[in-house]
């Protein structure tokens, strides 16, 4: 009666594609495609978290804040050519509204229930531009009352950045 270990590794690699056939950092993705021009991912894999703020985040998703629930119904499900967005995403010591991984990209929406505060909002961008993101930043008016420019503008932002 042959070895268990025998048998297992005979059957090894038979299900497995091989090793030089693997890309590096996982399954490349479709690329994206928005009106007729390839846009280049750029994901950043190894961001710094902070394991403290995850209980805030979670909070933050469940508050129902109207203008980040009607973007979310726009982009959530891959709805936004096919990219998968992340909603109150830890990035080291802060939360972001939205992450899109596969460009590496914040999208943060300002207004009354983002109150500015001059130098935390300052050193909170410089951080995350230092972390290899870019930011999209959208005004709480624009969600409410412009929807269509709001996904236009991202449209064009992502194009110029991207492209």
């Amino acid at each position: 009666m042959p070895k268990p270990l025998k048998i297992l590794q005979a059957l090894e690699g038979q299900n497995s594609p091989p090793l030089e056939g693997c890309p590096k950092g996982g399954v490349v993705e479709k690329p994206i495609m928005i009106n007729g021009i390839i846009i280049n991912q750029a994901p950043s894999l190894e961001l710094p978290y902070n394991p403290k703020l995850k209980e805030r985040a979670k909070e933050l998703r469940y508050a129902r804040n109207l203008p980040e629930v009607l973007f979310w119904q726009q982009v959530h499900k891959r709805k936004f050519y096919k990219m998968d967005f992340d909603r109150q995403r830890v990035v080291g010591n802060y939360i972001v509204d939205f992450y899109c991984k596969q460009l590496g990209l914040v999208v943060e929406i300002d207004g009354a229930s983002h109150h500015f505060d001059g130098d935390y909002d300052e050193q909170r961008e410089k951080y995350l531009v230092a972390q290899g993101l870019k930011i999209y930043r959208i005004s709480v008016h624009d969600i409410l009352r412009k929807m269509e420019f709001v996904l236009m503008g991202l449209e064009n932002f992502i194009v110029e950045n991207y492209s």
